[in-house]
């Protein structure tokens, strides 16, 4: 069984099925080396994503689809009942890498539905991979749609503020909110990206800046206390993050630090937009349901191998905020762009599909 997808884009590709295997982009190594990771199991899958060298709500359901077809094509079960138990455990241990970013589980979910339609292992082995594929072959062609919906909101001549690294590298190509920047230069309106470092892991500046100087698209990266001084000084005119979980009421959970960026934007009248796919929806949890992950203490104390603060200092290290419906101006999805009052709009969408 070999079914491989590599996209056709001109943008960086994140995230592949080759020949029985799962290639990924090692985002730890960026900006320096651009190198691939091969993985051969569902585990290494796991790892992958625990240790951001796979990050982003997209990139990561699709690594979590991809890692349950590894287990399936793995498996050396001779009964249905036994590679479903098999897919059982692998799904736990995928599900738990990372809590906050539904798409994982959204992921998961749809592969381990399509195995239990069939009867026979080789049926299994072979839909699993196969609903991998499509899903990856899906978010490239969901990002662009979702791109020229919000490439719609943006005027030319716009300075666009973007927090963490909602681009190629956190889907399996194009992006979110760097997909909306994408489909603006290729309507040819002018337009300036300012990119946020995004501390303690820097995404905005080892990932999105690499992204759009890879791509020739005009960024500049700013410590992410400049924020407000650039607002107050008149030099941003749109803000667009994407988002690792959106709620029903139009709560959205986003790289921490989102927030603070969201209230800043309100404050100086600048609308504030978010970008995700429908995938990206949570219509059943409410926000006391919400896990907001916490990651290592070493991310904050040391930059690379150097230490920056005291040994016996208090760390907290979360990795996710929620940034409230009244801040946001838009929300833009492959259907469409969600105005408020959001819990209304968003069930009309749903219950259109």
């Amino acid at each position: 069984m070999a079914l491989d997808h590599k996209s056709p884009s001109d943008v960086l590709t994140t995230i592949y099925w080759d020949n029985n295997s799962v290639k990924l982009i090692d985002q730890t190594r960026l900006p320096e080396k651009l190198e691939t990771i091969t993985c051969f199991t569902y585990l290494e899958v796991a790892d992958s994503i625990k240790r951001l060298a796979i990050r982003g709500a997209p990139a990561i359901g699709v690594a979590a689809a991809m890692g349950l077809a590894l287990c399936a094509i793995n498996s050396s079960s001779s009964t249905k009942a036994k590679i479903i138990d098999e897919l059982k455990s692998a799904y736990q241990i995928l599900l738990e890498t990372r809590p906050t970013a539904i798409n994982l589980k959204w992921g998961l979910d749809r592969v381990f539905r399509e195995a239990e339609k069939y009867e026979t292992v080789e049926e299994i082995k072979k839909n699993t991979v196969a609903c991998a594929i499509k899903m990856s072959q899906e978010d490239i062609a969901i990002n662009k749609k979702l791109g020229n919906y919000g490439s719609d909101l943006i005027n030319d001549g716009d300075v666009v503020m973007t927090h963490c690294n909602a681009g190629a590298l956190a889907t399996v190509s194009y992006g979110t909110a760097l997909g909306v920047i994408r489909s603006v230069k290729k309507s040819g309106k002018k337009i300036s990206v300012i990119a946020t470092e995004t501390r303690p892991v820097m995404q905005g500046s080892r990932l999105t800046a690499f992204e759009l100087v890879h791509d020739e698209i005009d960024v500049s990266l700013i410590p992410d206390t400049a924020v407000g001084h650039l607002m107050a000084n008149k030099m941003i005119d749109k803000v667009i993050v994407g988002a690792d979980r959106i709620l029903k009421t139009g709560h959205v959970y986003n790289k921490i630090g989102t927030y603070q960026v969201a209230l800043l934007a309100k404050s100086h009248g600048i609308p504030f937009y978010v970008a995700a796919p429908l995938s990206t929806f949570d219509l059943n949890n409410e926000t006391s349901d919400i896990v907001i992950e916490e990651r290592s203490v070493e991310e904050v104390i040391k930059i690379g191998d150097k230490r920056i603060a005291p040994a016996g200092v208090r760390i907290f290290n979360p990795a996710f905020d929620l940034t409230p419906p009244e801040l946001i101006a838009g929300i833009i999805t492959e259907n469409g762009v969600i105005s408020p009052p959001y819990e209304k709009n968003v069930r009309i969408l749903f219950n259109s599909l």
